[in-house]
This record gives C-alpha cells, sequence and structure tokens, in this order.
C-alpha cells in the first residue's frame, strides 16, 4: 500500500474546516497549524505528508554509521545493544530503584501511579532529580547520535523513567508522542528524538516497545479536543491524542509491528513522530526504561497548537530554565 497523496493534504484538511471556529484548537490559538490535529470530528484524510527531513544532520561526525543513520531514516528507530554494562549498568540500576522507592514523591504531580493501584508508573523530570541520570543525558555517545539525526544544538524537553511492575503494570495506548508534543506543549516541527536507555531485560512477555516502522514518515490528525488539564488522566490512561483504527491498520499493513527486545543496558533511538505502544506486563519480570527526549533549541516550545494552556514543566521543560519539585 502507497502512502495517501498528501502534497495539498493540508490545504485539503483547513477546507474541511474553513471556518477558523471549526479548527481544532481554534479556542486557543489561531496561528497556521501544519499539523492540524484534536478534530471534533473524522477528517477525510488519514494522514498528512511529513514536511521536516528525517535525519538533518547526515555530514556531522558521530557515533552513528551511515548504515544506521539510513535505518533510523527508514524505520524511524534504531536500537543499539550494549550502550552500558558492567558496573555503569549497576551503578544507574542502583539509582532507579533509590528514585522510584521515594515514597515522598508518590503524592506529587510528577510521579505517576498506575491506573489502578499504587505502583509507580512514571517519574518524570528525572535528569533534574538525579545527577547520575543528568550525567547519562549528557553522555557525548548519547548527545552525538542525537545532532546526528537533529543537525542541530539541542535541551531535553522531557525525561522520565518508565517501569512496569511485574504482573501489575498496564500498557500504553498507540500514539505518536510528536502529536501530544505539538497540541498539547506548542512543539512547531518534527525537530525532536527520543531515547531510551533500558534498565532491565525487555522481552516479549513484559511488554516491550511496540513501533510502526515507517509510520514516522506520514502524521496522523486525531479525534477528540482536549480537556483542560489532560494530562492528570492522559499520562495514567491517554485517550485523547490516540489514532484512528484505520489509519493505524492501514499503517501496520504497510510496515508491521517491531517489537524490541533486548538485555538491560541497550539503547532505543526513535523518531519524535513514528507510532508506538506497548502492553501490559504479562511477566513476574518488571520493565524499566529510562527516556530522555531532546529537542532542537530553533525549534522550541510556543503555546499549545490544540490545548487550553501548556502542560506543567515538569513535562515540557524550556530550553534555558532549569526545574526543580
Amino acid at each position: 500500500m502507497a502512502p495517501i497523496n498528501t502534497s495539498n493534504s493540508y490545504a485539503v484538511v483547513q477546507k474541511q474546516y474553513s471556518d477558523t471556529s471549526e479548527l481544532p484548537g481554534a479556542a486557543y490559538t489561531t496561528r497556521r497549524d501544519p499539523y492540524p490535529s484534536r478534530f471534533s470530528e473524522s477528517p477525510k484524510k488519514l494522514w498528512l505528508e511529513r514536511h521536516e527531513p528525517v535525519i538533518k544532520g547526515r555530514e556531522l561526525s558521530g557515533p552513528l554509521s551511515a548504515a544506521q543513520l539510513d535505518e533510523f531514516e527508514e524505520k524511524g528507530f534504531l536500537f543499539l545493544p550494549n550502550f552500558i554494562h558492567g558496573a555503569a549498568l549497576e551503578e544507574l540500576r542502583q539509582e532507579i530503584r533509590k528514585l522510584m522507592n521515594q515514597e515522598e514523591y508518590l503524592t506529587r504531580d510528577f510521579s505517576i501511579t498506575e491506573p489502578q493501584g499504587n505502583e509507580m508508573r512514571s517519574l518524570f523530570a528525572v535528569h533534574f532529580l538525579s545527577n547520575t541520570l543528568k550525567k547519562l543525558s549528557e553522555d557525548p555517545r548519547l548527545t552525538g547520535a542525537v545532532k546526528q539525526i537533529l543537525g542541530g544544538e539541542t535541551y531535553i524537553h522531557q525525561s522520565r523513567i518508565n517501569y512496569k511492575p511485574g504482573f501489575a503494570g498496564k500498557g500504553f495506548n498507540w500514539h505518536s508522542d510528536f502529536e501530544t508534543w505539538h497540541a498539547e506543549d506548542g512543539m512547531p516541527a518534527m525537530h525532536a528524538v527520543s531515547a531510551s536507555v533500558i534498565m532491565t531485560d525487555n522481552h516479549e512477555f513484559n511488554g516491550p516497545l511496540m513501533l510502526v516502522p515507517g509510520s514516522h514518515k506520514v502524521f496522523v490528525p486525531c479525534v477528540g479536543e482536549t480537556p483542560e488539564n489532560n494530562f492528570r488522566h492522559s499520562l495514567k490512561r491517554q485517550e485523547v491524542g490516540v489514532p484512528g483504527e484505520q489509519a493505524l491498520t492501514r499503517l501496520i499493513e504497510k510496515g508491521g509491528i517491531e517489537s524490541v527486545t533486548g538485555e538491560a543496558g541497550g539503547l532505543i533511538l526513535f523518531d519524535c513522530n513514528v507510532l508506538h505502544a506497548s502492553n501490559a506486563n504479562m511477566s513476574p519480570d518488571p520493565r524499566s526504561n529510562v527516556f530522555f527526549v531532546y529537542n532542537r533549541r530553533d525549534n522550541a516550545c510556543q503555546q499549545p497548537f490544540a490545548a487550553p494552556g501548556p502542560r506543567p514543566e515538569f513535562l515540557a521543560h524550556h530550553s534555558d530554565k532549569s526545574w526543580s519539585p
């Protein structure tokens, strides 16, 4: 199946909603939006063409080979095993256990528990909470690879630990991170990349990351207007900003689904717009990953494109400001 010819998709979608009041987020912004989403009804086009190139710094030196950059460009993600190992890996695992066991975090906004129960699901802004994780986020092998992909200076838009306890860890619905960051954080363009360091073995039974290869090449508009303070619900279970089943089916028919499994210490790099999800943890083995989201400095977030107001700073950091709990 070939992607829909979307050279004039933007115009088509805008024509459907020619009255500005009918555009998603119209109550919040009147800016021209290259990636409109959060519609009140299903748009006629399943997806829009991506405007930005995937690889912007191919000419820059760095740890990624030409073949690895090609793979990332084609699939939207890349897995690098043994990124961290030995004593360095054990130090990181101890640090994560310490952070996830901080009882005082459980009642704070930047700590998200499972939809049912008090098990911690996600902990945000971790490079501000931990010098060890801040040092990891600045590892030249990591920042060098990110610069090759994004082609410019970056800052951390978001950092977090995702944790799925054995038997209790729930899944994450299919979504594009960029759709959320664009609609709710005001990220203008697709100049961001996520780096996930797996801290425990990720296998087929404990809810590994699943991705749709090639889905990053198009933008899938979503249906459903953004409620106020949507993050309070969406971080437990995302229901707004989820692509429709028809678009998902066609993209999966074209690209399939790949799950990233591997031993602790591996690194997953994935494009901000690639569709991804994960199943519940059906095993006794916990799954823990550390995420750093790098955004290009010239792509700093503005006002949200389709939300009543910006999300809290622990979810969307500013390029020139630190954060403290």
